[in-house]
C-alpha cells in the first residue's frame, strides 16, 4: 500500500468586522438573549438601557478542521459468469470453444480488470470534535497560512486562541474509515491512499456576556459572516495560554499504524509532504 500524506497546516481567517461593530450588533439583540422573560417584561414595562450591564467581552479564534482523503484501487480477479440459454440448447461454441449446457445455462470464465476511486472531505468542529458540514461556508473567506511554531505569536495580545479538543491523527483516522475498504482481488496492481488536506483553521468570533435582573446571557458575533446570535459560550479560561501545535499536528510516518490497524509499517510506503491537490494550495 502506498500512502501519501499532506503537510499539516494552520490557517487564520482575518476579521471582517471590528470590536465596535460586533458590540453594536450584540447590543441590539440583548432582549432576545434573555428570552421570553425579557420579552414579557418589555411588553409590560420596557427595560431601560441602563438595566443591562455588559460584564464581559471577548475576541477569540475558534478552531475547525478540514480533512480530505481519497483512495485508489486497481486490481484483477477471475470470475465465472452463468449465461442462460434456451431449453433446447445442448452446447454453445464461442471463440472456437464448446461450452456444455447444464440446467439451461453455460458457464464462462473471465478476468475482470477493476478500478475504484473513493474520496471523502470532512469538516470537524474544533471544540465539539463532531463533523459539521455547515463549516463549509467559511472556506470562501480568505485565510492566511501561519507556521505552526508561530501560531501563538500570531494572535494579538488579549485575543483568546481556543485549542482544538482532538488531535489531527484521531480525526484523520475517522475520515480514512470512509475511504479504506476491503477489495475482492486475485491480483492487486495499485493500492494508494492519498491524504490531500489536513488543515486546522481558526475563525474570528466575538462574544459578549450581559447581566440583567440577576441573570446572565451571551451573544456571539461571527466576524466572518457578520451574524449575531444569542447563546454560545465564552472561553476566558484560555486567555493568555500558549497553544502547542506540535501536540495537535501529529500526523506522520510513525503514526501510520494508527490509520491502518493490523498493518505492519514495513508493508506501507509512506510519502510525507505531498502537495495537496497536485499544485499549490490556498
Amino acid at each position: 500500500m502506498n500512502v501519501e500524506l499532506a503537510e499539516e497546516r494552520v490557517l487564520f481567517h482575518p476579521d471582517r468586522f471590528n470590536m465596535d461593530h460586533a458590540e453594536g450588533r450584540a447590543w441590539s439583540q440583548r432582549m432576545e438573549a434573555f428570552g421570553t422573560l425579557a420579552k414579557l417584561s418589555g411588553f409590560l414595562n420596557k427595560p431601560k438601557d441602563e438595566d443591562f450591564e455588559l460584564v464581559y467581552r471577548e475576541r477569540r479564534y475558534q478552531p475547525y478542521w478540514r480533512i480530505i482523503a481519497g483512495a485508489t484501487y486497481v486490481y484483477e480477479r477471475n470470475r465465472a459468469y452463468e449465461v442462460p440459454v434456451a431449453p433446447e440448447v445442448k452446447s454453445v461454441r464461442l471463440c472456437g470453444q464448446d461450452f456444455p449446457v447444464a440446467t439451461s445455462r453455460i458457464s464462462l470464465s473471465g478476468l475482470e480488470s477493476c478500478r475504484e476511486e473513493v474520496r471523502s472531505e470532512v469538516l470537524f468542529d474544533g471544540v465539539s470534535k463532531l463533523p459539521d458540514p455547515d463549516l463549509a461556508r467559511y472556506l470562501k473567506y480568505d485565510a492566511q497560512v501561519v507556521a505552526p511554531d508561530e501560531v501563538s505569536a500570531f494572535a494579538p495580545e488579549g485575543v483568546i486562541l481556543v485549542p482544538p479538543q482532538a488531535k489531527s491523527s484521531v480525526l484523520l483516522r475517522d475520515v480514512l474509515t470512509g475511504v479504506i475498504k476491503r477489495i475482492e482481488a486475485d491480483t492487486v496492481l495499485e493500492e494508494k491512499v492519498r491524504v490531500e488536506t489536513i488543515d486546522l483553521y481558526y475563525r474570528p468570533v466575538y462574544a459578549f456576556r450581559y447581566k440583567w435582573q440577576g441573570k446572565e446571557a451571551i451573544i456571539e458575533f461571527d466576524a466572518l459572516t457578520g451574524e449575531a446570535r444569542p447563546g454560545g459560550a465564552t472561553f476566558e479560561q484560555y486567555l493568555g495560554k500558549v497553544l502547542e501545535p506540535k501536540f495537535l499536528l501529529d500526523v506522520g510516518v510513525e503514526t501510520a499504524n494508527i490509520f491502518f490497524p493490523g498493518a505492519k509499517l514495513a508493508q506501507i510506503v509512506v510519502e510525507k509532504g505531498m502537495d495537496a491537490m497536485g499544485g499549490k494550495r490556498s
